[in-house]
């Protein structure tokens, strides 16, 4: 169907009346179709069409070089052509390793807004809405907007259970005995491996595996820390950090985090002046909610701030392989100087990227790797073998860098696609963040919302979200709620968010 002359795309390139741009050609880029033009123009005002009526969205990946240059029946420099003008009028980006990709719109609000600092440590209650969402994540009859979990859609499940299917036969033995701790060599070998891409030269015998992230969080604030201390965390926080903070007796201080660069390391520094801050708590490359990455200037500032005070620093390094572009930040850990001695206890999982139930985590515990390990042995003993041994012969493969790939292209369009329907359906006045990695958006509802109450509501309507106060130690952020994006867009989702929005109105 044609246009006429003087639309304009959204890439800011006039539209013409399309053409087949590769019948009998031989497809060189400048060739001039008989309608007019270049090839590769009309190529690029084809796909801007396809961008401005929505058919193309934020965050979508585009066909590769060479696929569309196959299907087109044009020259690869053709089609690279096209992209080049596409990404010059700021239609597309490229994302290194992954491919060329719809760009984000300009976002018609403002980020959710930056917490205020505070002063003085509280104690930390999450309340019931912790346990609902807990609950909620078994239930296929809730629309999960609340849980931080993964589609199976996303994940290698079939090749990992190929795995396990051919570790059951060549190891008849296997389970027969404890897999106790540091763990299982293989699999800390191949952890060691990868942590060069953060800048950390590991062996495996710094490391020690773990049920999952979560078991590593508790017993590095086990090793540093004591009941009645004072625990540093971001503002707001993932609130199963302060679940972690609230069993073993800890106090919470709320440091303010920015939406985009993460926490505000010059509110640190002030507070850690006045305040006896025993240990921080930090998750540096795509924090939950917030979605944010600490630029590595800040990193390192903030590393030199914390061994100057003699602070222990838990680094939450769970979401640091889902950075969209395919980068690696540097860890934090690789700023603090001497693994074996460092004051920088990282933490991290197979669980937001691989395969959440099997619960599959690791500590990398600096100065306290002997009292983390006895720590494990008196908290669980030992982490599964099979599942242990699974991870490992993947990891080997190379097949999860694949995966990897493949899973950052599809979460950062399905993310887009989610933040598009929120900022279109909710109220004016909804901010919404613009994460870099990750699959959660932290929403700011306009003021007069409840967050508690909105999360009720629409449990009612057979959707869970997550509220604000979840997220901080004082129950802040009450017009505040986490939407997850880790199932894939459906007439559902569509509904659900729409569901959410009338919700929203009605509670102004």
């Amino acid at each position: 169907m044609g246009v006429p002359a003087s639309t304009v795309c959204l890439c800011g390139l006039r539209a013409v009346e399309p053409v087949l741009v590769g019948n009998g050609c031989d497809g060189y880029t400048g060739q001039v179709v008989a309608t007019g033009g270049f090839l590769y123009e009309h190529l690029a005002d084809e796909l801007g069409q396809a961008i401005e009526r929505g058919a193309l969205r934020a965050g979508d990946r585009l066909p590769s070089v060479r696929r569309l240059a196959q299907e087109r029946r044009v020259s690869v420099a053709t089609v690279l052509e096209a992209y080049l003008r596409l990404e010059n009028a700021g239609a597309i980006e490229v994302r290194p390793k992954s491919g060329h990709f719809v760009r984000r719109r300009g976002s018609p609000s403002a980020a959710p807004r930056t917490a205020r600092p505070c002063t003085t440590p509280s104690r930390v209650s999450v309340g019931s809405a912790y346990t609902k969402i807990l609950e909620a994540m078994r239930d296929p009859e809730l629309l999960p907007l609340g849980c931080a979990t993964i589609d199976a859609s996303y994940l290698p499940i079939t090749a990992l259970n190929r795995i396990i299917a051919q570790l059951t036969r060549e190891m008849t033995s296997l389970g027969a005995r404890y897999e106790g701790a540091p763990g299982l060599l293989t699999l800390r070998r191949q952890i060691a491996r990868r942590a060069v891409d953060t800048g950390v030269a590991l062996s495996e015998g710094e490391l020690c595996t773990t049920i999952g992230a979560t078991e590593g969080l508790s017993l590095a604030l086990r090793a540093v820390a004591r009941p009645g201390d004072v625990i540093a965390v971001e503002s707001p926080a993932y609130f199963g950090v302060l679940q972690a903070i609230e069993s073993l007796g800890l106090r919470a201080l709320e440091i303010p985090a920015h939406p985009r660069t993460g926490l505000d390391v010059s509110a640190f520094e002030e507070i850690v002046r006045s305040q006896p801050v025993r240990a921080l708590m930090i998750c540096p490359t795509v924090s939950n909610p917030l979605g944010a990455i600490m630029e590595d200037d800040e990193r390192e500032r903030l590393v030199r701030i914390t061994r100057r005070h003699d602070i222990p620093v838990i680094e939450d390094d769970v979401y640091g392989e889902l950075v969209w572009d395919g980068s690696r930040p540097r860890s934090l850990r690789s700023f603090a100087g001497p693994s074996e001695d460092s004051h920088v206890v990282t933490v991290s999982s197979v669980s937001k990227t691989l395969a959440p139930g099997y619960r599959v985590g690791w500590i990398a515990g600096g100065r306290w790797h002997d009292q983390i390990v006895r720590l494990k042995y008196g908290q669980s003993l030992a982490c599964p073998a099979l599942l242990g041994m699974a991870v490992a012969e993947f990891l080997a493969s190379g097949g999860y860098d694949r995966h990897l790939r493949r899973m950052r292209a599809a979460i950062a369009g399905n993310v887009e696609r989610y933040r598009e329907a929120i900022l279109a359906a909710f109220p004016d006045g909804t901010r919404v963040s613009a994460p870099r990695g990750g699959y959660v958006l932290w929403v700011e509802l306009p003021h007069g919302n409840d967050a508690l109450v909105l999360h009720e509501a629409a449990l009612r309507k057979r959707i869970v979200v997550a509220p604000g106060p979840l997220f901080s130690a004082r129950a802040r952020f009450s017009n505040f709620i986490r939407i997850s994006c880790g199932t894939p867009w459906s007439e559902r989702t569509d509904e659900g968010i729409r569901t959410l929005a009338r919700l929203v109105t009605t509670a102004r």
